[in-house]
């Protein structure tokens, strides 16, 4: 007995298109033979998309927009060559173009200028980065401490001729063997480590200040140069004891600069973020280079 449902004409009724595709019919078999074809050549062709994939390079900063060691170098760098262009510039302006034997036309312009305006940005971006990462105020921040930089190593150049040399000289060992050491796992950053650190910068920085203050009032002999740092302890100037901690404390500042910026690419950071990774680096390699240059001075002003 027949199913009643197939008797709908629904079901009677044929169409020959049906038929002609139906994969038993010599027209469905060609069809069939076209699709497992088709079918083929999309797996090949996925196949060596997926191989393509797996030989290509792996994705850069670029590409994920996250901060990578690689790409913080390269701004690092970047920031360096503004701040190098400028220095040449403090460098001139300051000389105006005499002599380093003579003492005439020598202007303190580019120094205060560069110091001034290198402070406040600094401050600016120390406090505005939370919210919003400007490169632009970065690069203005490089630009200014290279008019700093170029001006007071004119200054010391005509002092003490050759000290910039050996100032650029001792500065670039200190970063490279801390950076030597860090990528080691020699030294690392730790909590006790940077309380202390923070400690003596507050101690550093109220001292700095008094002595500014001492020398600008007149109360120091005029002279002491370098104010308190000139005075003597047991025949050893203060300036070169102070000197060498404050040396050791920069490097544990490029340590914490390191260790930032390995927990920012580690945390999968913004690409953004690696501006403040090399305004770091530049911030403590500038401060370091300052007070070599100080500690230099010092010991050849007194021989």
């Amino acid at each position: 007995m027949s199913n009643f449902a197939f008797n709908n004409p629904a079901f009677q009724q044929q169409d020959p298109r049906n038929v002609a595709t139906y994969p038993g019919a010599p027209q469905g078999a060609q069809g069939a033979q076209a699709a497992s074809f088709q079918h083929g050549t999309m797996d090949a062709a996925a196949n060596a998309q997926l191989e393509g994939m797996y030989a290509a390079p792996p994705a850069g900063s670029i590409e994920t927009d996250r901060m990578s060691v690689e790409d913080t170098v390269w701004k690092t760098a970047g920031l360096f060559a503004i701040l190098l262009v400028t220095a040449v510039i403090g460098w001139v302006w300051t000389l105006g173009g005499v002599s380093l034997a003579s003492t005439q036309s020598v202007s303190m312009l580019p120094w205060i200028v560069g110091a001034l305006g290198g402070f406040v940005l600094a401050m600016v971006i120390t406090f505005t980065s939370r919210k919003k990462v400007r490169p632009a105020l970065i690069f203005a921040y490089a630009a200014f401490e290279g008019l700093f930089v170029g001006g007071i190593s004119a200054f010391f150049e005509m002092i003490w001729p050759g000290i910039v040399f050996q100032a650029t000289l001792a500065t670039v060992s200190v970063v490279g063997v801390t950076l030597a050491l860090f990528a080691s796992g020699k030294i690392r950053a730790s909590k006790k480590a940077t309380k202390i650190f923070m400690i003596a910068m507050v101690g550093y920085l109220v001292f700095s200040v008094l002595n500014l203050i001492l020398m600008w009032t007149g109360v120091l002999p005029a002279g002491q140069a370098f104010g308190l740092y000139s005075a003597t302890i047991m025949g050893i100037p203060l300036g070169l004891i102070i000197g060498v901690l404050v040396v050791i404390m920069a490097a544990y500042s490029l340590v914490l600069d390191f260790d930032q910026i390995q927990q920012g690419v580690r945390n999968g950071a913004p690409r953004k973020y690696g501006w403040l990774g090399a305004f770091g680096i530049m911030v403590t390699v500038v401060w370091l280079y300052v007070e070599i240059l100080r500690i230099i001075a010092i010991v050849r002003g007194n021989n």
